[in-house]
């Protein structure tokens, strides 16, 4: 059977293609053309449509028509009359370019791989390093790095010493927790991926709030899940709805961030958490509560739902010191009952087999500054939104957002206007946005007005993003897709 792949598909797969100098029609060429060579158009694969692909990438069907017959006239596109265009069948198969199964191939990680140093990526929500992550790991390779010279064991749930300060951490926050309970993985990425494996399998009913970390839902994806989607409101996810949707079918995992919700930025009320609980309890359905999305904090913070669970109901809390302290520390940890963390620690080994001994050293030594990083990060992260709120009030006075609980993000509305429309027009102003669609479990079209603006970047960089997405709207508005005739640019 011909694969075929829609025109907002395509567009994903060509990431930042208008990025760089050169007229329109040559860009999208080159990214065509990269796609087939690289594998991630196959061959005898169909594709959109002239018009449709234009209409997607918000340029002028000339600038498709002549990218399309440019290819075609090396061989690598072909079309039937009837049948539209298609990766040309007698190409040698390219080699799988990676992406991941079950994932849709967006551009959330092109930047990461393939970025321009001129865009600015709204992608990613990493935090620079603080002060005292440096001191840290100065201390450890000063004092602790010959005792750690001794170790020959790879130690998959993580050193003991770490697990353990974790383990303590949480039980004087009124938690009690087991060493044996914590298993320490390679950034809430990871710890995230193992659960998934360990409960999902191809067709597994996943429940999950809409909208949601894309991220996320490809490692859920991944692994098989098919999803059954929960709206949230200001209390967290709507668990009224959540009775609904078990009470018609049993979910094998459910998947929530109570804590400063990506992306909205919502704090999870105690009594939806304590509600989430029992209902998770009551029908056996094991959660994966996810805190890795720190950063501005509220005053006041509820306990996990791992707090208000029966003590053997299955609820893996999975966290991270990344998003708190440095992005370029990978320390994340999963706190489960102790069967769980042994059958995750085993999935560990076949990952990884164990976290790097000198990161989990670095961890040590921040855990008791944990409180303090958190107050410096929040009040950081504080600052930088109520600067960009300012900007986008006098530059965008049309967006509308909620001002959020927590987190480093706005989920900003963008009235009668297209998400995925806009990201064209920003890109071509050095722009990497990500679509609100894009970051629900069904691409739902209640959000293709809304798209995730992080502010964890410094206040230069934040006043130089707005001006570029005021111009990108402006032209938005101006001219809508961009005309070009490509003989006309030639010269």
């Amino acid at each position: 059977m011909v694969s075929s792949r829609s025109a907002s598909e395509l567009a994903e797969v060509l990431g930042d293609w208008p990025m760089g100098d050169g007229p329109l029609y040559l860009k999208l060429t080159e990214a065509l053309r990269r796609a087939v060579n690289g594998g991630a158009l196959a061959v005898g694969e169909r594709l959109p449509s002239e018009r449709a692909l234009a209409a997607a990438l918000v340029v002028s069907r000339t600038t498709v028509v002549t990218a399309y017959g440019q290819l075609r006239s090396e061989g690598l596109l072909d079309s039937v009359r009837g049948s539209g265009t298609r990766v040309s069948p007698g190409l040698a198969p390219a080699r799988p370019d990676g992406w991941v199964p079950g994932g849709r191939g967006h551009s959330l990680y092109e930047g990461m791989l393939n970025g321009s140093d001129e865009t600015i990526s709204l992608a990613c929500v990493g935090s620079e390093g603080l002060p005292e992550v440096a001191e840290a790991i100065r201390d450890v390779t000063a004092e602790d790095l010959p005792a750690l010279m001794t170790e020959s064991e790879y130690q998959p749930q993580g050193m003991y010493a770490l697990r353990a300060a974790i383990a303590e951490r949480y039980t004087a926050e009124g938690l009690p927790t087991h060493p044996d309970q914590i298993v320490v993985t390679t950034g809430a990425h990871q710890a995230i991926a193992l659960v998934s494996s360990l409960y999902l399998r191809n067709g597994s009913p996943t429940l999950i709030e809409s909208p949601s970390f894309s991220g996320c839902m490809d490692l859920l994806r991944a692994e098989g899940a098919e999803f059954l989607n929960v709206p949230l409101d200001r209390q967290g996810i709507d668990t009224v709805r959540v009775r609904e949707v078990v009470r018609e079918r049993t979910p094998h995992l459910m998947y929530v961030m109570p804590q400063y919700h990506n992306p909205t930025g919502t704090l999870m009320s105690p009594a939806r958490r304590r509600e989430l609980a029992e209902i998770a309890a009551r029908h056996g359905i094991p959660v994966l509560e996810d805190f890795a999305y720190t950063g501005m904090r509220a005053p006041e913070e509820p306990p996990p739902i791992s707090a208000y669970a029966p003590r053997d109901a299955e609820v893996v809390l999975v966290d991270s010191l990344s998003k708190t302290s440095w992005a370029g520390l990978r320390v994340g940890w999963l706190r489960a009952p102790v069967e769980i963390a042994e059958r995750l620690a085993r999935r560990k080994v076949l990952a990884d087999l164990g976290t790097p001994l000198l990161d989990q050293a670095v961890a040590v030594r921040l855990l008791p500054q944990l409180d303090q990083l958190a107050r410096q990060r929040s009040e950081l992260l504080a600052s930088r939104m109520a600067f960009l709120e300012e900007r986008l009030r006098d530059a965008l006075p049309d967006w509308e957002w909620r001002r959020p609980d927590g987190g480093s993000s706005l989920w900003v509305r963008m009235p009668d206007t297209d998400a995925s429309v806009y990201a064209q027009v920003a890109l071509r102003h050095g722009v990497e946005l990500i679509p609100g669609p894009v970051m629900t479990p069904e691409k739902d079209a209640e959000f293709r007005e809304y798209f995730r603006l992080p502010f964890r970047h410094d206040e230069r960089t934040l006043d130089a993003l707005v001006s570029r997405l005021a111009r990108a709207w402006s032209d938005l508005a101006r001219h809508g897709p961009c005309e070009e005739t490509p003989m006309r640019l030639v010269v």
